[in-house]
């Protein structure tokens, strides 16, 4: 058998033959298989490798590319950074002003020729990585060259002291006489700049220039411009009168101040007087900041030079507004409120007699609507009384824009605005259909947002009305209708309306009874005093509250939510206390003698109003000591709102009883909003968790970690904690694993008789009362 390249004859294409002879006959087999399918194999395994190959070349020549481009740009940036390098060397080179800065570490990074002329004591001594502290003991050195190493040392403290976060400036006098002035501004990433010049000059000329800066500010409102009229300076005066900041000023001329209140001429010949008389003197109306022009007295005088030439003109602009408002005043204050300029309760009354008159002869329906403002007193304590007058404005103008012309929009006073409306037609309750269609366009125009300075804010009324059609109703019996239409619209959850009925006036009688007997309960020994224990974490009873309840002898029990706002309101709430304190004390002392009672301490709860009462301090020292207890004894529970207003007054009483011993609580903590800074002031001794937020403890969540951050609070700042409401054991359980040592509520106890509780078996730990659906569940209290 033989093989070999050759053509195929058969084909006629190149190919690899084969040949083989036949054995016993002279006979030859060949095989010819074309060369492109025996060669097919290797001819793609040449194509991958030619392929791979190029690839590789293709790859090491971009690679060799980018190495190329990165290594220009990294000689670019090389060259970039030496060249920001010295331009900042350059820079700080040619700064005028002293210049090191510091890293977050308090360490030198870098400084400037400058700061050698100004301190040479440091150049020696600078180096970068210096930390600050060797450049103010050498620094102190110099500044302080008869004083010893401890004077050097506290001056390197009180140093190192100020530099804090805030940019300050501040003046340094060396032992040569020159003063420096050294600033300080705080880095992005903590670290420090100063910048160091000489001040010795500018000091120099300081008294000159304060003698004429008050000069200049004592002359009213004042202004100087240039020759081309361009201001150069205002003064405070200024300021004030106009509301443009002196910033704001400078650089414009006065026409930015021209009002639409003279003719086009006006300035054009004022200053053409000025030019040739040298002075002019006149009445201009000025536009404030704010686009309201206000009248002056304007005096300008033109300053020349030594050449005779104008080189400043002065203005003093004295305000006439108030000389002409007072003119317009003595004819508005008489019948126009004069902050809304609307209607006042006098000729609000005038005008309602009309339009009683005009409604009885006519048959027509009227309404009388009192609008009060809900939080008003929030708004006016937060942001102050400016702001809230901003919103009585607004208010007004919202007002006036929802009624008809010939209706009246009117201010009582305060918050409140009252809205008359005429000829609602003979029919009472299509009048009322109306009366309410206006109410709501009212709710509606002060439901949106106002904008009060920079601030926005959003503003709900309550709003009350009473209908008139009778002649015999007074203007002052149908303010009072719509008075306590406007309460019901309050307590139905504010931002609402409603109408005056007779049920209304029915429960007002009522709340008038009982003003009548409370102002005699107190003398006709119809309140008591009830105890509810309190217990510690084992049960055992370690004290009480006292709690008053008032028995009518007509009404019965009076709840406490009916009598107690109402003897806050007026002021009987001081005696009711002062008699409570009294009760309390004599318990304590009659305890003192009994081995089961004398450990118990008693809290007495004291409102706010009686606590502000201006002989309350001296009261309850007389009362202690003429009770002869021990006053470590006596618990008095304050509430959170004594923190909002003079914190200082309530530190300072709550201190001088503190000094007698006396004990203090902190009763419903939680439910207001305490600033901490604030209850650290005062010498509480316990914070009361208030019940409101025992209640759901063991379902919710919120409830529960807030209960453990008050327990947690209390005890860092060495505090007791004690929680009320406790009814059942799971609450209890929870209280107990969060530290909470002392407890308080139906669990153990329900309020009752003195005698009730004197009695308790040996005042041993008590056990679990079952709560009876048939008791009184609120305890009654002096109101918080």
């Amino acid at each position: 058998m033989s093989s070999g390249d050759a053509t195929s004859r058969l084909s006629a294409v190149p190919a690899l033959l084969a040949a083989r002879p036949v054995p016993g006959r002279d006979i030859l087999v060949v095989t010819a298989i074309p060369d492109r399918i025996a060669l097919a194999a290797w001819h793609t395994r040449r194509d991958r490798v030619i392929a791979g190959a190029a690839l590789f070349a293709a790859l090491f020549v971009i690679t060799a590319i980018l190495a190329r481009t990165y290594l220009q740009r990294l000689r670019a940036a090389r060259s970039e950074t030496e060249r920001s390098r010295l331009l900042l060397d350059q820079a700080l080179g040619a700064m005028t002003t002293g210049f090191l800065l510091l890293d977050g570490e308090g360490k030198v990074v870098t400084w400037n020729g400058r700061l050698f002329a100004l301190y040479p004591w440091l150049e020696p001594v600078l180096a970068p990585g210096l930390p600050y502290r060797r450049v103010l003991e050498a620094t102190a050195v110099q500044v302080l060259p008869a004083a010893g190493e401890r004077e050097h040392d506290s001056w390197v403290e009180w140093a190192l002291n100020r530099c804090g976060a805030a940019e300050a400036e501040h003046e340094q006098t060396l032992p040569d006489g020159r003063t420096l002035r050294v600033s300080r501004r705080p880095t992005a990433d903590g670290g420090i700049v100063f910048t160091v010049w000489d001040a010795t000059a500018e000091k120099q000329q300081g008294v000159e220039q304060r003698i004429a800066a008050t000069a200049f500010d004592t002359h009213g409102s004042m202004l100087i411009t240039d020759a081309a009229g361009i201001i150069l300076r205002v003064n405070q005066g200024f300021v004030n009168a106009t509301g443009h900041a002196a910033a704001e000023a400078v650089g414009q001329t006065p026409h930015f101040l021209k009002s639409d209140r003279h003719a086009a001429g006006f300035y054009e010949t004022m200053w053409k007087d000025l030019r040739r008389n040298g002075i002019w003197q006149g009445e201009v109306w000025i536009r404030r900041r704010h686009g309201e022009a206000y009248p002056a007295w304007v005096t300008i005088t033109a300053v020349r030079g030594d050449n005779g030439a104008i080189s400043h003109y002065v203005a003093v602009l004295t305000d006439l507004s108030e000389r002409k408002a007072a003119e317009e005043e003595i004819q508005m204050l008489a019948y126009y409120d004069p902050l809304t300029r609307l209607p006042n309760r006098r000729l609000l009354i005038d005008r309602l007699q009309r339009t009683l008159a005009a409604s009885a002869r006519s048959g027509q329906n009227g309404a009388l609507l009192l609008i009060d403002l809900d939080d008003f007193k929030t708004l006016n304590d937060t942001l102050g009384h400016d702001v809230g007058d901003m919103l009585l404005l607004q208010v007004a103008q919202r007002l006036a824009a929802c009624v008809r012309d010939g209706d009246t929009v009117a201010r009582l006073g305060g918050d409140e605005f009252v809205v008359v409306l005429h000829e609602l037609g003979g029919d009472a309750r299509d009048a009322a259909y109306q009366t309410e269609a206006f109410a709501a366009r009212m709710l509606g125009a002060l439901n949106h947002p106002f904008l009060l300075g920079t601030h926005e804010y959003r503003s709900t009324p309550s709003i009350g009305a009473a209908l008139f059609t009778d002649h015999l109703m007074t203007p002052e019996g149908l303010l009072k209708r719509a008075d306590i239409a406007m309460y019901q619209a309050k307590k139905a959850g504010r931002n609402s309306f409603r109408f005056f009925d007779p049920d209304m006036q029915a429960a007002v009688e009522a709340r008038a009874e009982i003003e009548r007997g409370l102002a005699q309960a107190l003398a006709l020994r119809q309140f008591q005093v009830y105890l509810q224990p309190q217990v510690d974490s084992s049960g055992m009873v370690v004290g009480a509250e006292a709690l008053v309840r008032w028995r009518h002898p007509a009404r019965g029990l009076v709840p406490p939510n009916e009598f107690i706002p109402l003897a806050e309101e007026s002021g009987q709430v001081v005696a009711i206390g002062a008699w409570v304190l009294e009760t309390a004390c004599a318990c304590l002392k009659r305890w003192e003698s009994d081995l089961r009672k004398c450990h118990l301490d008693l809290a007495v709860n004291v409102s706010a109003r009686q606590f502000r009462h201006p002989g309350f301090v001296q009261q309850v020292i007389a009362t202690v000591t003429a009770s002869g207890i021990d006053p470590g004894r006596l618990k008095l529970e304050l509430t959170e709102t004594l923190l909002h207003d003079d914190i200082d007054e309530t530190a300072q009483r709550m201190h001088a009883l503190r000094a007698l011993g006396v004990h203090f609580s902190m009763d419903d903590f939680g439910t207001g909003y305490s600033s901490l800074s604030n209850l650290k002031k005062l010498p509480l001794d316990q914070l009361k968790v208030d019940k409101s937020f025992v209640a759901d403890i063991a379902a919710d969540p919120d409830d529960l970690v807030l209960v453990q951050t008050i327990i947690a609070m209390a005890y860092n700042l060495g505090m007791q904690v004690i929680a009320e409401g406790v009814e059942t054991e799971e609450q209890r359980e929870l209280l107990l694993r969060r530290g909470c040592s002392h407890f308080q509520g139906y669990l153990f106890g329900k309020p009752m008789p003195i005698e009730e509780f004197e009695d308790l078996p040996e005042l041993r730990p008590l056990a679990p009362l079952m709560l009876d659906s048939a008791d009184e569940q609120a305890a009654a209290r002096l109101p918080h």
